[in-house]
């Protein structure tokens, strides 16, 4: 795709130019995108100067000496609190009492969301607008009166005499005291009037409305630090402070709009964590609950030992290192208690950095004078926690420095990435490089994310926020398919040899916020490290999905070469260079790792050959024979059976079934079963994009039972006549389980006697033992018919069959039974009727060698239909069975293909029972596929037909041990690129599935990046709950 794809579409940047004034502004409206009354706008101007209005009769009756400057501040906060409180019912009022109004329908659907009818300065439907209200009352009160506050704390801090004392300047007074309620009335905007959409948004809905809270909460933050100073005295420290935010206070405006300032929610959590991590020893935590908690006990832990007398001795070396210090004998102080927490802690959370933290403070110490600041004014806790947090911001900057350069450069020596304005945006970072440095350190500083926008080198400071860069639990929400199962069997053996890698050090020192991406076949694993401590760590692991994009495809490609190059490629020459110098990836270790192998392969010239179709017809019905026996063998509750019968000799009696339906009477209704039934079932048509099974199970009137039957048994209680409709009652026994075959048909209305069927006698006491369950017997089918089609079953298989079955605990005696069995007329005759109802089922009778899209749409469970079709279905266990008989029967053929001839009977049975037990086979989209992976079988199989190619293929899983590449990727690049994303799709609402800031990227990986995401920004089709691993 060309690299001139819009940043916005036309539709995205008209809503873009609306959307982003009324942020700067803090809500007020003044691009509608439609022509609205005058009043619209002098209301919400009005409405933006209420503060300082207020503020400014403040501010006029102390500059007159009326009141003193607390007395103004408490006039101003109190007018505006009323203020707020009848803005805030004004609105509570209208939303009551306005009718819903239907909107004129418009093309643009901006103009549709945005249009409004206005009838008056002050109807319902302009206060609607103006005010939209909050969702709770007690958000109602509660914003009122923080709005009192930052107004009547605001006048206090703006007042002119206060300025010209800090900065003794009138000039600087005005504009300062100007541009400061110009801040202010912003501000109460947000939190009284309209909220306005936040360019620093985290999170994707505002449940509890804490967005209007945000600019509110900096108003106080600046304001503290006046009255500190106000009420601390002699403290210069704390008036050159003072005097700075003064200064800053007026850019507050370009802060909040450029997105450098963090959400209430967003900020809280990314305190909570810098302060757990370099000022009390810990770890960034896998969830904010944990982080809650552990930051109130580390917190503790620093309380308590300020009240610890006596120090701590430890054989270990930087214990002794830490205990032997000077500063632990004398007077306690909170920076001693707070520095040497953090320091014993450290040792235990992350030995590796208190080492080099230790090492440079000793060296320090030792070729320094003791003189200077560093050795006369900070104990030793506090320099080890300077240089902790030097060496975390020197790491960062230098991560961050790498991916600025990156994406500089690759916009202009990659041609995909080259826009008509790259050369005009390279110069300008040149030549304002001095400035591009201070927002990469100022980034650097905040530990906030370093924001390319759109991903072009145009560079801002993002807001800090917690590590994991979401405000949700890991793991929480995946775009689950179907490929998600391959990666539900994968983890936890992929977790197990991740567990010795990291125990190992294969993949470098371990940091809460490192991402790692895993490699094989055409699988892509991110991995990202949440947690890290002593011993163990929390890692979180999503998978991508399958290579069904372009930009996904050339991304895992350079992905695979920087892999190959890395572990793969031999290198002769004394000095190589790197090929892959910047890019993002950088390969750290190979894994062993016991998953699934995809292959696909042609069937062509096997599926479509005559040969193998004609054997494939005969390959069915032994197929058939095994699949029955082998279930009726193993039945629940066979084994107590052959214990009760083994001492038996008498066979039993089997009796017909009476709830048979009627076969055709005449030459006419065997017709209607031949093969023009199928002449409509064309080949043309093959599948849909995905075969799905047919139910073709419909009300049907040829299976339903006979009223009554009129059956002679000698010794029953009671015997009853077709005429009559009274129950006849017969002994519970298993001599008396009956099957009908060949039942003459009833008129309905007329009745006649039934004659008299001869009951059919097992040669065998252990017939029944195998037999088959008697709803299968039913006959649905001409008696001529059948004994036609009986010649096509092979006997020789199906006594070979039940010789091999081994379901007798007399050893001994096993083989006579079971060639008694074998020898069972009755029994076979069952086996028979079973076994070629099922055939015609899949065939029709004409037994002609089927095609490759009649064996596909079977194999996928759709079958041409027929009155066998209709008997088969009503036995949904039986229709099971059959269907796997005909998947067997195809692999067989694959298989036969493929390795040649099937020499005799034993070889065949070793292929079945090796079908039964290693494979799965069957389609992708079925539930038992996604079972047979999750249990790990050894080998799946799958039948497909690429319809763009016109062939068949076949799909065959292994479970075998694989190679996994791990590299690890540059952190900072990923923060990055999600801060845009979440910019983009939060702020600017840029969700085109075409847009550049997605389109792929060799070195910046920026697809696959944005996949792994979390939902719903990203799509990863799979992600772990935070996952514990022990190191040790």
């Amino acid at each position: 795709m060309s690299p001139d794809v819009p940043l916005l579409n036309d539709y995205k940047q008209d809503f873009f130019l609306k959307r982003f004034p009324q942020t700067v502004l803090g809500g007020p409206r003044f691009k509608l995108g439609y022509c609205a009354p005058p009043y619209i706008y002098v209301n919400q101007i009005i409405l933006f100067l209420m503060p300082w209005v207020w503020g400014g009769v403040g501010t006029l009756l102390y500059q007159l000496g009326i009141l003193k400057d607390y007395y103004t501040a408490a006039l101003s906060g109190g007018l505006m609190l009323f203020t707020a409180f009848v803005i805030q019912f004004t609105s509570l009022y209208a939303r009551n009492k306005s009718a819903t109004v239907e909107r004129i329908l418009a093309t643009d659907i901006l103009a549709e969301e945005d249009e409004h009818e206005f009838t008056s300065c002050a109807g319902a439907e302009t206060v609607k607008f103006l005010i939209p209200g909050k969702k709770y009352v007690v958000n109602t009160v509660f914003h009122s009166v923080l709005a009192g506050l930052a107004c009547g704390l605001g006048t206090w801090y703006l007042l002119p005499n206060r300025i010209t004392l800090l900065y003794g300047s009138t000039g600087g007074t005005a504009l300062l005291f100007f541009f400061g309620w110009m801040t202010l009335c912003i501000g109460e905007y947000s939190l009284i009037v309209n909220t306005a959409t936040e360019t620093a948004t985290f999170q994707t809905q505002d449940t509890y409305e804490i967005t209007p809270l945000m600019r509110p909460l900096y108003i106080f933050f600046f304001v503290s630090v006046d009255l500190a100073h106000r009420f601390m005295v002699n403290m210069p420290a704390l008036e050159q402070m003072n005097q700075i935010l003064h200064v800053l206070f007026v850019f507050l405006p370009f802060l909040w709009a450029l997105g450098t300032l963090p959400p209430p929610d967003a900020l809280f959590l990314w305190a909570m964590e810098q302060i757990l991590e370099f000022g009390l020893g810990g770890s960034s935590m896998s969830t904010h609950l944990r982080l809650l908690v552990m930051f109130i006990m580390s917190a503790g832990t620093a309380i308590t030992s300020y009240f610890i007398p006596s120090t701590v001795v430890s054989p270990f070396a930087m214990i002794a290192f830490l205990s032997l210090d000077s500063s632990l004998q004398g007077l306690h102080s909170v920076s001693v208690s707070i520095g040497f927490t953090r320091a014993f802690r450290m040792v235990w959370q992350n030995t590796e950095n208190a080492l080099l933290e230790t090492v440079i403070v000793s060296t320090v110490h030792l070729i320094s004078s003791a003189d200077i600041w560093w050795n006369r004014n900070l104990d030793t806790g506090i320099r080890l926690l300077l240089v902790g947090i030097i060496r975390d911001r020197l790491i960062r900057f230098i991560s961050k420095l790498q991916f600025a350069m990156t994406v500089l450069l690759t916009s202009w020596t990659e041609k995909k990435q080259r826009r008509k304005t790259t050369a005009t945006l390279c110069i300008l970072n040149i030549v304002f490089s001095p400035f591009v440095l201070v927002i990469v350190i100022f980034s650097t500083l905040l530990s906030s994310p370093l924001l390319p926008l759109f991903t072009l080198p145009v560079f801002l400071v993002g807001f800090p926020r917690p590590i994991q860069s979401w405000p949700g639990a890991a793991g929480t929400t995946a775009c689950v398919c179907a490929d998600t199962v391959y990666y539900y069997q994968m983890v936890p053996r992929l977790t197990a040899v991740l567990q010795t890698a990291m125990a190992a050090g294969s993949l470098g020192l371990l940091l809460p916020g490192s991402h790692y991406l895993g490699r094989f076949q055409d699988r892509l694993i991110w991995i990202m490290i949440l947690e890290c401590g002593y011993t163990y760590c929390y890692i979180n692991i999503k998978g991508l999905e399958l290579q069904e994009t372009s930009c996904h495809t050339a991304e895992a490609r350079r992905v695979d070469e920087v892999f190959e190059d890395a572990f793969e490629q031999e290198y002769t020459g004394v000095c190589s260079l790197n090929e892959h110098f910047g890019n993002v990836l950088t390969p750290c270790t190979v894994l062993p790792v016991k998953l699934y192998s995809d292959a696909r392969n042609v069937l062509s010239g096997i599926i479509d050959s005559h040969e193998n179709l004609k054997e494939f017809k005969g390959d069915l019905v032994k197929v058939l024979v095994w699949i029955l026996v082998q279930y009726c063998s193993k039945r629940p509750g066979m084994k107590e059976n052959v214990r009760n019968t083994e001492n038996k000799g008498k066979a039993p009696l089997i009796l017909p079934a009476s709830n048979t339906s009627p076969p055709p009477k005449s030459p006419e209704d065997i017709d209607s079963l031949n093969s023009e039934t199928f002449d409509d079932w064309s080949d043309d048509n093959i599948f849909d994009d995905e075969p799905t099974i047919k139910k073709v199970i419909e009300e049907k009137h040829q299976l339903k039972d006979l009223p009554g039957t009129n059956l002679f048994i000698p010794g029953s209680v009671e015997s009853q006549r077709v005429g009559d409709h009274s129950t006849g009652t017969v002994p519970e026994n298993d001599l008396y389980k009956a099957v009908l075959l060949g039942y003459p048909a009833v008129d309905k209305g007329k009745q006649e006697d039934m004659p008299y069927i001869p009951l059919m006698e097992f040669s065998c006491s252990h017939s029944h033992l195998v037999c088959l369950p008697a709803e299968w017997r039913t006959s649905c089918m001409p008696n001529s018919k059948m004994k036609e089609m009986s010649s096509l079953f092979p006997e020789d298989w199906y006594q070979f069959v039940l010789r091999q079955l081994e379901c007798f605990h007399s050893e001994e005696k096993a083989s006579n039974v079971l060639e008694e069995i074998a020898n069972d007329k009755v029994l076979k005759d069952f086996y028979v009727h079973t076994v070629m109802t099922c055939y015609f089922s899949f065939f029709g009778i004409d037994n002609m060698a089927p095609s490759p899209g009649h064996i596909l749409r079977v194999y996928s469970g759709v079958l041409p239909w027929s009155v066998a079709l209709d008997w088969l279905t009503e036995k949904p266990e039986l229709f099971q069975l059959a269907l796997k008989a005909f998947r067997y029967t195809l692999k067989l053929m694959i298989d036969k293909a493929s390795l040649g001839p099937i020499e005799d009977f034993r070889e065949l049975i070793k292929y079945l029972e090796e079908y039964e037990c290693d494979w799965y086979i069957g389609l992708v989209s079925d539930e038992k596929w996604k079972e047979a992976i999750l249990q790990e079988k050894p080998y799946l199989f799958s039948l497909g037909y690429d319809s763009n190619m016109g062939i068949y293929t076949g799909r065959v899983l292994s479970l075998q041990e694989l190679l996994i590449q791990v590299g690890k990727l540059n952190a900072e690049a990923v923060r990055g690129q999600w801060a845009n994303l979440s910019w983009e799709l939060l702020y600017a609402t840029n969700d085109d599935e075409e847009r550049y800031s997605i389109q792929a990227h060799p070195l910046l990986l920026r697809n696959l990046t944005v996949q792994a995401a979390d939902p719903p920004l990203g799509y990863p089709i799979y992600s772990s709950k935070p996952l514990h691993i022990h190191l040790y």
